[in-house]
């Protein structure tokens, strides 16, 4: 090698030499840099960034979401990094943060503010970490030159190096000034919101304390509400169950086929036709006035004991004539419970009505020689006995009425009429072809403006003609109606009524005792609850008011005496207030009576439970014990 090979030689030594020193000292002054050296494209000194390992293409921003593991994330803050698309500027943990970690170390090291609050200040500084990181690169990564140039490139690096050096630290400075000035500005906001925190927290708390009751009212109205569900639940299921079996038993009961409506509907029609042709029959007559018809009895009520020839009953409203009045007089004290009445007839004056009636003479101040031959006799000397109003001459007057009066209705075009017996009534029937109605007609007085009548109807096996028994019919078919207005269209309260209006048949407990019953029921129960859900219980409920009446001997008639009918039924004062009176009054007065009458209930229990399980029911004359 010649000498000038050696000098180049050791000149080159000297001059890598030096540059180490000048390196060493450079980086006593920084951290030690990261391992992993910056990645710049190759032929610019702050290129883009070169996609790093994964996916073809992939940049930094590309993988938002992961991990960072750079040093700058370790200490809270959010690496821009995972914010930066791909060809963007580079973010700092890319670049080498060994000239902020001392800086950021002293402003933020003891403290222990939230991520939130370091990536705002990481966000403001990110341009400025940006050129400074890349000056540091720029020295820390010379380009090389050729060696003609190495002593001139060394004093320009030199002079360069300084200047650098110089805004490297101008540049820290305001990094962390400004980062300590953001922090401050975090801290007073984090100071604020934390006593807005704390003042919510405190109504929070007070409103907690005073929802604690609430709580525990709202728990226990959960609670409750549960329960009522499951209640319901159950109830529901129960519903089911009794409905199904009420079912059963409706298809058990042979169940008569009757069409009351239609029967009733056409009997309003006959009677309407008849009291409009006597009101001109009898229109100058000393007869009695007769009103509308109303229908009373079982089937004006919805039920009949009977499948086969239904008796309709009709009761007539009557008033006095003109020239005479009625007045209602009890026939014995003794017997209040029975409550008889006499009709008296009396002849009222009517010369003040001459003037305007000139056909009419006064029976009370005109010689009888004159009223005989100028005018027909007055009701006492035609329907009564003496001065009251006869029972069967009054029945005597309506079949001659009934029968002179039908040719004219139309109902006898296609209907054939056949007049029957009767000592107090007045009974027919009607028929056309297979079709017929069995009519019986009752007359009677009200009593003012109740439902209350006095009535031909008998009510003992013997009854003076004179006697009128007080009636409650008209009274009983209006609380019927007044139950039918309320009850659901469902309701089996007349199938009841009717199956043990025929179940004791032969028996001697009366059709009139258990509608008696029945109609006590029906005043006491809801008459929701009468429908095919409740048909056994209410069955049951029946014959078991039948035994503790029998076992009591009484039995209080539903009208007179009861205080709790409904309000749209008028009666008298004196029927109101009175004693109840007893049914089974005959039971209390012959124990040989009572004695039978439990007797005979044992066998009708042992009859109705043989029908409710579907047995085979006894035989006529077999005697059941329960």
């Amino acid at each position: 090698m010649t000498e000038v090979g050696m000098w180049d030689r050791e000149r080159e030594k000297q001059r890598g030499k030096k540059n180490q020193e000048e390196k060493s000292a450079l980086l006593a002054q920084d951290q030690p840099l990261p391992t992993a050296p910056l990645q710049v494209s190759a032929g610019s000194r702050a290129g883009t960034q070169r996609p790093q390992e994964g996916a073809p293409g992939e940049g930094p921003g590309e993988r938002w979401g992961q991990e960072c593991r750079h040093e700058g994330s370790k200490r809270g803050l959010a690496c821009p990094c995972l914010r930066q698309g791909a060809g963007r500027a580079l973010g700092p943990c890319q670049l080498q943060l060994g000239a902020l970690q001392g800086g950021r170390q002293r402003a933020v090291g003891s403290r222990s503010s939230a991520a939130l609050t370091a990536e705002a200040a990481a966000q403001t500084m990110e341009p400025m970490v940006f050129l400074f990181m890349l000056l540091k690169s720029l020295i820390q990564y010379p380009q090389h030159v050729a060696d003609a140039l190495d002593e001139e490139t060394r004093l320009r690096m030199e002079e360069r190096a300084k200047h650098l050096e110089w805004e490297r630290i101008h540049l820290e400075q305001e990094v962390e000034q400004l980062t300590q000035e953001q922090l401050k500005q975090v801290e007073e906001d984090e100071q604020d919101n934390r006593g807005a925190d704390e003042e919510e927290a405190g109504n929070v708390a007070a409103n907690d304390e005073d929802n604690v009751g609430n709580e525990d009212v709202n728990e226990a109205a959960v609670a409750e509400n549960n329960n009522d569900a499951a209640n319901e639940v159950q109830e529901e299921e129960e519903d089911d169950f009794d409905d199904f079996l009420g079912e059963v038993v409706m298809e058990r009961i042979q169940w008569p086929v009757q069409d009351l409506q239609r029967g009733c509907e056409w009997i309003t029609d006959l009677m309407d036709n008849y009291t409009m042709y006597f009101g001109h029959v009898l229109a100058n007559s000393f007869y009695p006035v007769l009103q509308r018809a109303i229908g009373v009895g079982s089937a004006f009520e919805g039920w009949s004991p009977r499948e086969q020839d239904v008796v309709y009953s009709v009761l007539i409203p009557m008033t006095p004539p003109r020239g005479h009045s009625f007045h209602l007089e009890l026939d014995s004290e003794e017997q209040r419970h029975v409550r008889n009445f006499r009709v008296r007839v009396q002849l009222e004056c009517t010369c003040s009505r001459e003037q305007q009636a000139e056909d009419m003479l006064c029976f009370l101040h005109h010689p009888e020689e004159e009223l005989s031959s100028n005018q027909d006799p007055s009701l006492l000397d035609t329907l009564c006995t003496g001065s009251y109003l006869d029972v069967q001459k009054t029945a005597r007057w309506f079949y001659q009425l009934v029968r002179a009066v039908w040719p004219a209705l139309p109902q006898s075009h296609n209907w054939h009429l056949r007049l029957m017996p009767s000592t107090r009534s007045c009974q027919f029937k009607v028929s056309y072809g297979q079709e017929s109605f069995r009519i019986e007609l009752f007359f009677g007085v009200r009593r003012g403006d109740s439902a209350i009548f006095v009535c031909s109807q008998p009510r003992e096996a013997y009854t003076a003609s004179t006697t009128w028994p007080e009636s409650y019919a008209v009274a009983e078919v209006e609380f019927f109606k007044h139950i039918a207005r309320q009850a659901p269209p469902d309701s089996l309260h007349l199938k009841c009524l009717q199956f043990f209006t025929r179940l004791p048949l032969g028996f001697s407990f009366s059709t009139y005792t258990m509608k008696t019953i029945v109609m006590h029921l029906l005043n006491i129960t809801p008459v929701s609850e009468w429908r095919r859900r409740d048909l056994v219980v209410r069955l049951l409920d029946i014959i078991n008011s039948l035994h503790l009446c029998l076992r009591a001997k009484c039995l209080h008639h539903f009208i007179v005496g009861n205080q709790r009918l409904p309000q749209d039924i008028n009666l008298p004062a004196d029927v109101q207030r009175a004693e109840p009176y007893n049914l089974l009054q005959h039971l209390a007065q012959q124990p040989a009576a009572h004695a039978h009458a439990l007797y005979e209930y044992h066998i009708l229990y042992k009859w109705f439970r043989r029908i409710l399980l579907a047995e085979d029911l006894p035989d006529e004359g077999e005697e059941l014990w329960l």
